[in-house]
């Protein structure tokens, strides 16, 4: 998972640098593979004003401007682009500077005319595609000022490793929560939770019921199996187009590139809040309708990727009023994809099986952002609040008006409240914790409690952390959350077992010592073989394709690695299994 520094400040702002957040979420929640500037390093550039430009005497499309760049000296440079101004602020490299692009910017001359430094475009900076002419700044400090104190760059990404019991973390918001839970930083909400949803117009909120109308369009849910709850958030009159340079860096920065401003949006939702989305050309869809239901036999579908795919018969799809239009959680259709001539918008925001999304994921060999965080498990109740983002935010975007919103189907029920027990805390982690400690660790994740008694405390998990659900699970959270490194590391008294050792196991270690102490080192290499030597059974599906066999004696491996260590000039070798 790619999370964005700055991103993460808008959800929990804090003064942390990305490799402070990094070590920090990697000594209490997921572990860190690494953190890497998002973009080119800025940090030389400076900002100069032309205090003087004239053409070049040589060139008619070269300009000669005298430069203050704040060093007490005024420079002469050499520039190319059309709109160098007189009085205006620029991005500057001075003398020996890197550019992104690997170019070392030297004092030289151009036509005779010579150059000290260069006045920068956005391109050459790594900013964006603009290269007609250099990058104004729109700014009243002094020159000399460090670029990256008058433009929003210098971002870093975090690469960290989540596991799948935690598919909360699949998004900005959801390590942000993290965060806050950690150094207990306030954690801002969002979208504003106080949207008049009962008081829109010709909304179709009908939770509970399997078909609803607004707007214009009929949302019906046949397989609530597969497909338990569906919104669908109508906008008209959008203008497709490039989208604000805010949602690009938002999306530059975790390395997605920009399609358009309702694509964006669509990505900036999965990747910010962790909740896929898809938008259909309303227009595209066959009597204003969607109907979650299975295929029917025979039933075609193109997908995004410009395959045509045969669906299995009976499968959940969502279709229109005649035929498929998209696979359920993987991937939408292209005959009603969004594109530049597109007006009208539904936004889907729904909820499926993950066992139903992995099964059509493998089917098909999908394998997209959406289905790999439906598999593990999306928050069905934070589904209204992303719709609410979506009639918020998208008109803002690219323009238009909400004409309806539906919402069909079941929010799943309530985590069941556990039982935790302070005493059975402290004798887990092996330390002293009261229930004041407990709540203090607990609250923050999101998590609701009663006191049960002067002795226990009953818990009730956020809706976001499927993986809540013994005691031992919240004992694990207070334990990460104190910090493992914080828990005392003297040994306390234990009682031995009284089963003794398996024979087969004693007899095991005997050999595995004796060999040891005559000088041969172990290896635990994996069971697999290059060559088919007869009766051999052939794996499905393979680590490698190059051994895909089960080796049927210990000497094939062993005798692998001996010949790749004396090809290597490495004599002494002395292996067992």
């Amino acid at each position: 998972m790619i999370v964005s520094h700055e991103w993460l400040k808008q959800f929990v702002p804090h003064n942390l640098s990305a490799q402070e957040v990094g070590d920090l979420l990697s000594r209490h929640t997921v572990t860190l593979d690494g953190v890497e500037a998002a973009g080119a390093d800025l940090s030389a550039f400076v900002v100069a004003q032309v205090v003087q430009a004239g053409r070049h005497p040589n060139s008619d499309h070269l300009w000669v401007t005298k430069v203050d760049d704040g060093s007490g000296t005024i420079l002469d440079v050499v520039c190319g682009a059309p709109n160098v101004v007189a009085g205006t602020k620029y991005p500057f490299a001075r003398t020996g500077t890197k550019m992104p692009a690997g170019i070392t910017i030297e004092k030289r001359k151009i036509r005779g005319e010579t150059s000290n430094g260069m006045l920068c475009s956005a391109r050459e900076l790594g900013l964006g595609e603009e290269h007609d002419g250099i990058l104004a700044l729109n700014t009243d400090v002094a020159p000399g000022t460090p670029l990256l104190q008058v433009i929003q760059a210098g971002d870093y990404s975090l690469n960290l490793d989540v596991l799948p019991n935690r598919p909360d973390l699949l998004s900005h918001r959801g390590v942000a929560r993290e965060i806050a839970a950690i150094t207990g930083l306030v954690f801002l909400k969002t979208p504003p939770a106080d949207y008049d949803a009962d008081g829109m117009a010709a909304s179709g909120l009908a939770e509970g019921a399997t078909e609803a109308s607004a707007g214009g369009v009929t949302v019906t849910i046949e397989d609530t199996t597969s497909c338990p709850l569906y919104n669908a958030v109508v906008i008209r009159g959008v203008k497709v187009g490039e989208s604000p340079a805010w949602l690009k860096q938002r999306l530059a920065s975790i390395g997605v590139r920009s399609i358009s401003n309702v694509v964006d949006f669509t990505n900036y939702v999965l990747h910010g809040y962790g909740q896929p989305i898809h938008a259909f050309d309303l227009d595209k869809l066959a009597g204003s309708q969607i109907v979650v239901r299975a295929t029917r036999d025979g039933e075609l579908i193109t997908t995004l990727d410009g395959v045509t795919r045969k669906i299995d018969k009976g499968t959940t799809a969502i279709c229109d009023a005649d035929k498929p239009v998209a696979l359920a959680g993987v991937m939408g259709g292209r005959d009603s994809e969004v594109t530049e001539s597109t007006i009208n918008v539904l936004i889907e925001i729904a909820s499926f099986d993950a066992k139903f999304v992995r099964k059509v994921r493998r089917a098909t060999n999908l394998n997209t952002d959406a289905s790999y965080r439906f598999e593990r498990g999306v928050d069905a109740n934070s589904i209204r609040e992303i719709a609410a983002l979506a009639f918020l935010l998208l008109p803002r975007v690219a323009g238009g008006t909400l004409d309806g919103w539906i919402s069909v189907g079941k929010r799943p029920p309530q985590h069941a409240p556990v039982t935790v027990r302070p005493s059975r805390v402290s004798h887990l982690v092996g330390a002293e914790f009261s229930i004041g400690e407990c709540i203090r660790f607990l609250e923050p994740l999101g998590c609701t409690w009663v006191a049960g008694d002067d002795e226990t405390l009953v818990v009730t998990p956020p809706s976001w952390r499927t993986d809540l659900n013994l005691e031992v699970d919240f004992i694990e959270e207070i334990a990460r959350l104190k910090g493992f490194d914080n828990l005392p590391n003297d040994l306390r008294a234990t009682r031995p077992g009284s089963v003794p050792d398996h024979p087969l196991f004693v007899q095991g270690r005997r050999v595995r010592d004796t060999l040891v102490a005559a000088g041969l080192a172990e290896t635990r290499p994996m069971p697999f073989t290059k060559v088919d030597g007869g009766p051999t059974l052939r794996v499905r599906n393979p680590l490698a394709d190059d051994e895909p066999f089960l080796r049927q004696s210990l000497l094939e491996t062993l005798a692998r690695r001996a010949e790749f260590n004396l090809t290597r000039m490495q004599g002494n070798v002395r292996l067992f299994e």
